[in-house]
């Protein structure tokens, strides 16, 4: 089944051993944190398969990247140190994570405190 998909990237690397995961589309670049994107994974075990079933991941301040895994012409599935890896990242689900980074970031953080949970494990 092909993937349709608004975003290309024109470059995907790892930087900072593994704490960032730069991703650079035609006109906009993202570097992005391990720990976002751990924390914001669209794996099952993270989202749920409904609202309701999504969880909020703490203690990942210190979480690295291992591998980027390309899963045909249209995502990656990364591989997390915490032996996290069914996360699959479409090009538009990074676009996505980068342009609302701000947004979503405040989001997370303000979860996190409502249940008192912390960043760090």
């Amino acid at each position: 089944m092909q993937q349709s998909t608004k975003h290309w990237p024109t470059e995907i690397r790892l930087t900072d051993r593994g704490r960032t995961l730069v991703v650079a589309f035609e006109t906009q670049s993202f570097e992005l944190a391990a720990e976002y994107l751990r924390v914001s994974s669209p794996s099952a075990e993270v989202r749920g398969h409904t609202p309701s079933e999504r969880k909020i991941v703490p203690g990942k301040a210190n979480v690295a990247i291992t591998d980027v895994v390309p899963i045909g012409n249209y995502a990656v599935r990364l591989v997390f140190d915490d032996h996290h890896e069914t996360g699959i990242y479409s090009w538009d689900y990074l676009h996505e994570l980068g342009e609302q980074h701000d947004e979503k970031w405040a989001a997370y953080l303000a979860e996190l405190t409502a249940h008192g949970l912390k960043r760090e494990g």
